[in-house]
């Protein structure tokens, strides 16, 4: 059986930044740099030909330095694929012993001549096979990018192969299979150069290690040229400066595959669209041009020479055409792509908030289902923030994908639901006021069933808002059902008016629907709402509340009143409790509950009870100094919920006791009952933080709220406070004595301190001492008073 449950609690380890050697230096291009200069001075050294061995030494240690740190670097900077770099370093070790092998072979007869090429040959082969892997990799052939490297690429093997592959091949007084091979390197290099630019075209971002990569193919492509156009005009082998191409070649691959950027040459980061930018034409169009030029270049061209050019320039202009189709239509595609991402939710597909407002804005425009009546139901799901809190965010994405599959399998197919912000959904609906009460109270039932996520039942409820709108019939003013309309739901003449002013647009409704959202959550979970107009009006005026609250403080409006805290058996003064007021200069004295909701939702809370709880312990520490209050008389003060979350309460609270020289074992901070329900990490560690100072946690409101023992034991808390609901029915209500009596009697057996509120009269007061309740608080002997009010009325009464 499923166990339905809304949240569950998750250890949370705290992050720390730590210092890691390993990891800088991983970071850091320095061995990059220390190989690429290593491999020049080599280079160097080795043309300068000092002497036979020492060249050969050089050429050795490079060559196999390199087939190591193509080996080492990436595993090193944990580059993904390997085995490319694996055969990049086995192509390495073959090319460096084709290159010792070449002086020795070109002095052979027979097979032996091929001697440098039966490891030079596999090393092209294999390194052809790598390349391609850091290709597939990145994602392989793109259609552009392979179009593109596939002009570049003939273009580069009309040239090489009319150039130096026929003349090479051509060449008369030595073995065929030398003249072959001499006329197909030119060839292997331009396969590389084809992968090199489709790897060039299948990237956003270019990075060192890439174009040291492409510095390794160049300098092979230009050391296979000059070897090639060598053996066309002599019969030298080779020398110190033929060899230099390929001691670069080597250097460059090992600074590759050393350098951090080398993770990202496995990495797909396709660019947005495949355009013909300005550095792809500087390539694409020498190609185009190759086959013509040379065509007009060659001397009494053979049928080969002018068939290898004309072939080649006929694909490449058929290329052209097929890149520039698919060109429109890769643009067309990218635009319809971009289009639904600027109109869609990434994760739930569905429709965000502005194709929301292209609906209801046509829907206002006179459709069909605009005339029948437009509804905009705006739903915020309640309690959403503990599933990311306990669950984490990507079991919170799951539940919010199957509130979409839910919502979308619920509402009429013409309807449309879209996602709008985190936790927020808006379901617009073309129909009859009946028919949009209806699927309300079918929506709020279809989350009374739990929703299936990873194999367990999560819990979520709803609050929705309704707002609507219905065009009057035959040109008639405008209506909202709903705003200052009758209960038929036909407008007033005073709405009709209103409307006639301000015209109704989707974001009006959405607003509207947005504010009776908020009316629907203040009645509880799981409710619904039909907007009207006082709503707006309430709306306003938190508003108005908010932006004057944001300057009270500074305005010097917020003071805080004390109330005395006394025992019961005979009225000793023992404690206060200070109390915030807030004095308005056009709305005058603001009550606590109006405001204090609205410092919680806004963040202002953290400011305010930050200046609360300096300001009261500063009067404490002045009422000590000036005798009003004996050593054992302790201050409560209120904390929020927020203040709590803050990690740096601990130590603000343990600062200001220094600074007023006041001892933590005098100070109370009174929590609500939710605090300990909805406790996260870093609450249970500020609580603990507290306690170990030594101040005192009280659960104020104590019985209204979860008031289980379970909390109680677990939570580091000193007493409770019985709220005053219960305290009111004492001496008439059996029910209340008994509820009290269970809290004295729970609070004695886990050894807190109990704290009546809201006494008012003698046989209150004497209900509560024959119950056990040792303290007491409320008018029977005194309200929230000013400072010096209070000193006045109890100086030298706690004693």
């Amino acid at each position: 059986m499923r166990r339905a449950i809304p949240y569950a609690r998750v250890a949370r380890v705290p992050t720390r930044v730590v210092w890691d050697p390993t990891r800088l230096a991983r970071d850091s291009p320095a061995g990059a740099l220390a190989v690429l200069g290593a491999g020049v001075a080599a280079a160097a050294l080795y043309v300068a030909d000092l002497a036979d061995w020492l060249g050969t030494l050089l050429l050795t240690l490079v060559g196999a330095g390199t087939a190591v740190v193509l080996l080492v670097g990436p595993r090193w900077h944990r580059a993904a694929p390997r085995h490319p770099w694996h055969l990049l370093s086995a192509a390495s070790a073959l090319f460096l012993v084709g290159i010792l092998l070449r002086p020795w072979a070109s002095g052979r007869t027979g097979l032996s001549v091929l001697g440098a090429d039966l490891f030079t040959v596999p090393a092209y082969l294999i390194m052809i096979i790598a390349v391609g892997g850091l290709l597939r990799a990145r994602g392989g052939l793109q259609r552009h990018a392979l179009i593109d490297g596939l002009i570049v690429g003939l273009g580069a093997a009309v040239v090489a192969v009319l150039l130096l592959a026929v003349p090479a091949a051509s060449v008369q007084g030595r073995p065929a299979m030398v003249s072959a091979l001499a006329g197909t390197y030119p060839i292997f290099d331009v396969v590389l150069l084809l992968l090199l630019v489709n790897l060039a075209f299948t990237t956003a971002a270019r990075r060192p290690s890439f174009w040291l990569l492409v510095g390794t193919m160049t300098a092979l492509l230009a050391g296979d040229l000059t070897y090639a156009i060598v053996g066309l005009l002599t019969t030298l082998p080779g020398a110190p400066l033929l060899d230099l191409p390929f001691f670069l070649a080597f250097a460059m691959a090992g600074a590759a595959a050393l350098h951090p950027s080398v993770v990202y040459l496995g990495r797909a980061m396709p660019p947005p669209v495949q355009a013909w930018s300005w550095p792809r034409l500087l390539l694409i169009c020498p190609a185009l041009a190759a086959p013509f030029v040379l065509i007009a270049l060659l001397h009494e061209p053979t049928m080969v020479e002018r068939l290898v050019p004309a072939v080649a320039g006929a694909v490449m202009v058929a290329l052209l055409l097929i890149r520039a189709v698919s060109a429109v239509q890769g643009y067309a595609t990218a635009q319809r792509r971009y289009e639904h991402h600027a109109t869609h939710d990434p994760l739930t597909g569905l429709p965000n908030r502005l194709a929301l407002a292209r609906k209801v804005s046509r829907l206002l425009g006179g459709t069909p289902a605009g005339r029948a009546g437009i509804w905009v139901f705006f739903l915020d799901l309640d309690g959403f923030k503990l599933v990311n809190d306990s669950w984490g965010h990507d079991t919170g994405d799951r539940v919010i994908v199957e509130v979409g599959r839910r919502l979308r399998a619920l509402v009429p197919a013409a309807a449309t639901v879209a996602r709008v912000g985190g936790d927020e959904f808006v379901i617009v609906l073309g129909a009859a006021r009946e028919e949009a009460t209806a699927l309300a109270e079918r929506i709020l039932a279809s989350f009374a069933v739990p929703l299936q996520v990873r194999g367990v039942d999560v819990v979520v409820n709803t609050s929705v808002g309704l707002a609507g709108y219905k065009a009057g019939a035959s040109g008639d003013e405008p209506s909202r059902p709903g705003d200052g309309a009758s209960p038929t739901g036909l407008p007033t003449a005073a709405t009709a008016a209103q409307h006639a002013a301000a015209p109704v647009t989707a974001e009006s409704l959405l607003r509207d629907a947005d504010v009776a959202m908020y009316h629907a959550k203040a009645e509880g979970p799981g409710k619904w709402a039909l907007f009207d107009t006082s709503m707006r009006d309430r709306v306003r005026d938190r508003v108005e509340i908010e932006f004057a609250l944001r300057h009270a403080l500074a305005r010097e409006q917020l003071h805080l009143v004390y109330q005395p805290i006394v025992e019961l058996t005979g009225g000793r003064l023992v404690g206060a409790e200070a109390l915030i007021r807030w004095d308005h200069p056009a709305r005058g004295a603001v009550s606590p509950i109006d405001f204090i909701s609205i410092a919680e939702d806004t963040g202002l809370i953290a400011e305010i009870g930050g200046w609360v709880l300096d300001e009261s312990l500063r009067q404490f520490a002045a009422w000590r100094s000036e005798g009003v209050v004996d050593e054992r008389f302790w201050l409560s003060v209120n904390v929020s919920p927020r203040q709590l979350r803050d990690a740096a309460l601990p130590a603000t609270l343990a600062e200001a006791l220094r600074r007023y020289d006041l001892p933590a074992g005098v100070v109370v901070l009174e929590i609500t009952e939710s605090v300990m329900v909805d406790a996260s990490v870093v609450t249970e560690e500020v609580l603990g933080g507290l306690r170990r100072m030594g101040v005192r946690v009280v659960v104020d409101d104590f019985g209204t709220g979860y008031s289980a023992l379970g909390y109680l034991r677990r939570h580091p808390v000193t007493g409770v406070k019985v709220d005053r609901a219960f305290v009111d029915g004492l001496g008439g209500n059996p029910e209340d004595e008994e509820i009290v009596r269970a809290v004295v009697a729970m609070s004695s057996a886990l050894r807190l301190s109990v704290v009546a509120e809201g006494v008012e009269t003698p046989t209150q007061r004497q209900v509560l001492e024959t119950l056990g309740v040792l303290y007491g608080q409320g008018r029977l002997w005194d309200g929230p008073v000013r400072p010096e009010v209070f000193a006045e009325r109890w100086s030298g009464l706690a004693v």
